[in-house]
């Protein structure tokens, strides 16, 4: 799976019109489904205001919320990462920003390049209504700036429970560097990021 780059005359990804005010908290958690946890993963914690990302399942039941169920694309879990974040340093939708533009490809229905089936699908999972109305917003300010040459696919989905991955899933790619997944498909996203959004990274 090639890493994703941004789209052809648009250097300068939009920004969401719409935003979540932070009000007076220090914390908050944000759940997204792009594919593969390992790349997402790999990604968000390079991000300045973010204090912790974790890699797990959501979409499905606690039953079936292990990584060799979720491989069959029959549980509705997808693949997901819990982001712990500061509104103070970083907003929500500046990590939607993130995700649309460098995490993963929001147009690919069900799969993230050669990664395929329901639990690889491109997913917001909301915990409330300013969350929803903020994402939906942002999509439909991508489709009708046409910033991609086919529709978003990202479904909208509530959160009922996150769950954990296996521990030997989270922070995956930074134990595992030189993996053939992680040097061929994690590490381009981090390098995009990097060129990309300078300002936004940790020190």
């Amino acid at each position: 799976m090639a890493s994703f780059e941004l789209p052809a005359g648009n250097p300068d990804f939009p920004a969401a019109a719409l935003d979540i005010e932070a009000g007076d908290e220090t914390q908050a958690e944000l759940i997204l489904g792009g594919g593969c946890f390992w790349c997402t993963e790999a990604v968000y914690l390079q991000l300045r205001g973010v204090s912790a990302v974790e890699s797990g399942y959501a979409g499905g039941d606690a039953d079936s919320a292990n990584y060799n169920a979720v491989c069959s694309g029959m549980t509705g879990h997808a693949e997901v990462i819990k982001i712990t974040y500061n509104p103070q340093q970083i907003s929500f939708a500046t990590l939607l920003k993130v995700f649309f533009s460098v995490a993963h490809d929001p147009t690919q229905l069900n799969r993230q390049g050669n990664d395929r089936g329901t639990q690889y699908r491109s997913a917001i999972f909301y915990t409330n209504d300013k969350e929803h109305a903020v994402a939906q917003a942002y999509i439909d300010q991508l489709d009708e700036l046409a910033i991609f040459k086919q529709p978003i696919a990202t479904t909208l989905e509530p959160l009922e429970t996150f769950y954990p991955a296996e521990a030997h899933h989270q922070n995956y790619a930074a134990r595992n560097p030189s993996q053939p997944y992680i040097a061929g498909v994690s590490m381009p996203k981090v390098n995009k990021l990097k060129s990309t959004y300078k300002d936004m990274l940790k020190s």
